[in-house]
């Protein structure tokens, strides 16, 4: 990917996401891209672990996708940077933070199994980001693939607006099917395309549209171009269509580009990777219809010191420079930062300011990646330095984390962070050897660093070490990590639940904090209410009490104390949808001090929590696939476990069921319905919101004596 000085032409990049439901067959599409695009010699297999994105070892292990790997590869003139990322919920980080700094996405879809929950997760990602996507319908070749079916799923249950741009010849395999999925029929084109083989798909033979399949053809061109016209604003095609003129191809390609952008559709594309077929057109599809950064709004900010001023950054190289931090990964030989370059030029021995932390970072040397973060090529060969649109890895910063913002010290911009999801499930940690305590401090802080889905703590009551993450496999990675990567021994306990505390009603009164026999004396008062408040921020702090009756720093020592009393509540868990009001204050004119009133804040926060407790569960939404000869075993073992079925549906010769259901209930499930199912349903789970707990769940985390 070398460039001239002032050479790169943004219009010819792409910066785009594979993302989809576990097993949807991401990364064996990415590696049939990788392979047709020259940026590998060889295919490789996720059973093998010999994937070019699957680079760690417990991924080649598992066979799953735990990292999002980025790697840049050129197709058509133009240079593609392709991110592929996890489907387990567990790692459901990686792809916001992918999503967050991409311009494009291509989502993955079963072919037999349609819409799945992570599927919904993911598309509501890409909703929230607003970023353009296609869909690519894969495993054409299993029993049970049903083309129109995927895209029927995705306009009902996902409210997209899929429009086909390629259908596929027959479905399922030699084995099991008269009409086996053997090539596909381009609807711009008009043509059949088979790929052969023998050669890996490589050799693609165009031929006539099969005269049996003539009448399908015409339904979804009536389709396309029915979907078309509702927003062909310029009359493109419109009038064409209706007179029975040809419409040209390129015309078609610039209107479905048009619209893909805007994201009134989604194009539709099908194959196979595991039998080589449709991968090419997908990517003739990603370069046609996926954005370039050109194509992306202007990145907007806020200026550092003024909140109240917007900033904007145009993916322009003259701009000044600005960039975010999306991910950072862990080395033996120091960190590595990912950074999605949005405007200026970043050469090597750039000095960049943090504004969000006010202090300046020394990039000494810019890499572009290959997968793993190990496989790097220098960029101090590119005269110009990388720009605008680029997505690089730098390895000299020193304090900033994932979602800090670097810019131009003399035109600071600050982005929105990214926020993720907060962790649900926790095990306590503690080494072998005590000596080790210190090490896996270090250790967990790394992995902290690398993850900010994974945090950890010291137990306040017990003084134990506690792991918190997205799941039972999520900390199962962590420590495999520790003992693997750190070379650490280590112990880890029974899974615990992370609840929530919040407010059950609203409650007013007074704290204080008044000591007048120690040295100096302390005196505040100061009167709060608390509500129960669901929004964007789980505590929200207002102050209604003039400043002649509350000095505005003892206002913020207040605000301080009630923060610092909600980071763990009554029974030791975080404070959440919570608005806290201050009302009231009291001052003494020599003893009062901003210690003093954060006191007196934690002393009301906590009278009010014992007086007016309620404790919040994490609530999962599961969703099983199962043979319809096990769906009552299945069906009442989950009622057994309180879970709310609220769908059940047919997915080709199997049954899916949608439940929403207590986290606590279902750390034994995975052994349990392989045992009622022998071994044949398959089952995801994702967090839905926290609900109110059961009085029995508080009753025993208040009085765990008479428990015992």
């Amino acid at each position: 990917m070398a460039a001239e000085k002032n050479t790169v032409d943004l219009s010819k990049y792409r910066n785009i996401g594979i993302i989809a439901h576990i097993d949807a067959g991401k990364t064996t599409t990415t590696d049939h891209i990788l392979y047709y695009a020259g940026a590998k010699h060889k295919l490789g297999s996720v059973d093998k672990g010999t994937t070019t994105t699957d680079y760690d070892q417990e991924e080649q292990e598992r066979g799953i996708t735990i990292y999002s790997a980025c790697i840049p590869f050129p197709w058509r003139q133009h240079t593609v940077n392709l991110i592929d990322t996890p489907g387990h919920v567990d790692f459901t980080a990686e792809v916001e933070r992918s999503l967050r700094v991409l311009d494009g996405c291509v989502v993955v879809f079963d072919a037999q199994k349609g819409v799945e929950a992570q599927s919904e997760t993911v598309w509501r990602q890409a909703d929230k980001y607003g970023v353009p996507r296609l869909v690519f319908v894969n495993k054409m070749d299993v029993v049970g693939a049903n083309f129109s079916n995927v895209v029927d799923e995705i306009r009902e249950r996902l409210e997209g607006q899929p429009v086909a741009v390629s259908i596929p010849i027959g479905s399922g395999s030699i084995k099991d099917s008269t009409t086996p999925f053997r090539g596909i029929i381009d609807l711009i084109q008009l043509k059949a395309l088979y790929f052969e083989a023998k050669d890996e798909g490589k050799t693609i033979r165009v031929e006539p549209i099969p005269a049996e399949m003539e009448e399908e053809v015409a339904q979804y061109r009536e389709t396309l171009f029915n979907l078309l016209t509702e927003h062909d604003d310029q009359d493109r095609i419109t009038t064409l269509y209706l007179e029975g003129k040809e419409v040209p191809a390129e015309t078609l390609h610039q209107v479905i580009r048009d619209q893909t952008l805007k994201r009134f559709i989604q194009p539709v594309a099908c194959g196979s990777g595991r039998e080589h077929i449709g991968i090419q057109p997908l990517l003739d599809a990603v370069v046609w219809y996926l954005p370039s950064p050109l194509d992306r709004p202007p990145v907007v900010g806020t200026h550092p010191e003024k909140k109240d001023k917007e900033e904007k950054r145009k993916p322009d190289p003259k701009e000044p420079f600005c960039g975010l931090v999306f991910k950072i990964a862990a080395d033996k030989h120091g960190d590595i930062y990912f950074v999605r370059i949005y405007s200026g030029t970043l050469k090597p021995q750039s000095r960049l300011l943090n504004p969000g932390k006010n202090f300046k970072e020394l990039v000494s040397k810019v890499y572009h990646v290959h997968a793993d973060p190990t496989r790097r090529s220098n960029l101090e060969e590119l005269a110009g330095g990388s720009q605008a649109g680029d997505i690089v890895v730098l390895n000299s910063l020193r304090d900033s984390i994932t979602g800090d913002t670097l810019c131009d010290a003399h035109h600071p911009i600050l982005l929105e962070a990214i926020h993720f999801a907060e962790a649900v499930v926790s095990r306590t940690i503690e080494p072998e050897s005590s000596g080790d305590k210190d090490k896996l401090v270090e250790c967990l802080n790394s992995l902290k660093r690398e993850d900010p889905t994974f945090t950890w703590n010291i137990n306040p009551d017990t003084g134990q070490m506690q792991m918190n993450g997205m799941g039972l496999l999520h900390l199962e990675i962590k420590q495999h990590r520790l003992e693997r990567d750190f070379q650490l021994k280590v112990r880890v306990h029974k899974p615990r639940v992370s609840y929530r505390e919040t407010i059950k009603k609203t409650v007013r009164l007074w704290g204080e904090c008044i000591r007048p026999n120690v040295e100096p004396p302390q005196y505040a008062r100061v009167e709060l209410v608390l509500e129960h408040q669901r929004g964007e921020q789980p505590i929200t702090v207002v102050n209604d009490v003039p400043p002649e009756k509350l000095q505005p720093h003892f206002a913020n020592a207040v605000e301080q104390g009630v923060r610092t009393a909600m980071l763990s509540g009554e029974v030791g868990y975080p404070v959440t949808d919570v608005k806290v009001t201050i009302v009231g204050a009291q001052e003494h004119p020599e003893q009062s001090s901003e210690m003093a009133f954060e006191w007196a804040a934690r002393d009301a926060v906590n009278t009010a929590l014992k007086d007016s407790i309620d404790l919040l569960e994490p609530v999962m939404r599961l969703e099983v696939t199962v043979p319809e000869e096990y769906l009552g075993p299945v069906t009442s073992d989950l009622q057994a476990r309180r879970a709310e079925i609220t769908q059940l549906h047919a997915r080709g010769k199997l049954r899916a069921i949608e439940a929403i259901v207590s986290l606590e209930r279902m750390f034994d499930y995975s052994e349990k319905v392989r045992s009622l199912s022998q071994g044949r349903a398959g089952w995801t789970m994702e967090p839905h919101n926290y609900a109110p707990a059961p009085e029995e769940v508080l009753r025993r985390l208040l009085h765990p004596e008479d428990y015992e």
